[in-house]
């Protein structure tokens, strides 16, 4: 559990908003992220909500890392997420009670997001909480990232709006906002990312000594 030099803010900004963005690279929580993703609104609700959690949760652990007894980290992680959960939770209801009524049960599931405890596993335990702070908003950014773009994506070809007005008149795809669609979007945007890959790994081949 000892400290570590820790990768630079930018590293770890890029590997939370691409390089491992937790729903396009590493496909964790697809099922609350297509159930929540029909409108930009309720994605970015539960964005905000799991970057809030990612981030206090992540320092939490950080803080408390000399204190968590190895046997039992994974149920005190647990209980840290589910009491930052419960604040988010409670936040939502008091605050946006009609968005919260769309994305309550998911701000709950929240608990059992596997993104979560792994920054917290992998990262916390090992670095300061200045660091770690870094790594959860680099994490939480990157899911936000992917609720507004599945979001606005299925709002706008579901219904032809974005955040609940009006863009273009056209006969929507309702498939778009069903499942099997919200699934088929997230699938669109992982093979984009990975066009991009390709496309950074030619350069990286060709480009020799040169610019990028």
């Amino acid at each position: 559990m000892s400290n570590k030099t820790p990768p630079p803010i930018s590293t770890m900004m890029m590997r939370g908003l691409f390089d491992e963005n937790p729903v396009f690279r590493l496909a964790l929580s697809l099922c609350p992220a297509v159930a929540v993703t029909t409108t930009l609104k309720n994605g970015v609700m539960l964005g905000m909500a799991v970057l809030v959690v990612q981030v206090l949760s992540s320092m939490s652990a950080s803080i408390l890392k000399k204190l968590i007894i190895s046997k039992i980290r994974i149920p005190v992680f647990t209980i840290i997420i589910a009491i930052w959960v419960s604040v988010m939770d409670m936040t939502l209801a008091a605050f946006f009670p009609v968005v919260y009524a769309e994305v309550g049960l998911y701000v709950k599931l929240i608990v059992a997001f596997a993104i979560i405890i792994s920054r917290m596993e992998l990262f916390s335990m090992k670095h300061a909480v200045v660091p770690s702070f870094w790594d959860g908003f680099s994490m939480g950014i990157g899911f936000l990232v992917a609720m507004i773009l599945t979001g606005a994506l299925r709002e706008l070809l579901g219904s032809g709006s974005i955040w609940g007005l009006a863009i273009v008149d056209f006969n929507p795809l309702l498939i778009v906002v069903l499942p099997a669609g919200g699934f088929f979007t997230i699938g669109l945007i992982m093979a984009m990312f990975n066009m991009v890959d390709v496309a950074r790994g030619k350069k990286l081949t060709s480009g020799g000594g040169g610019h990028g």
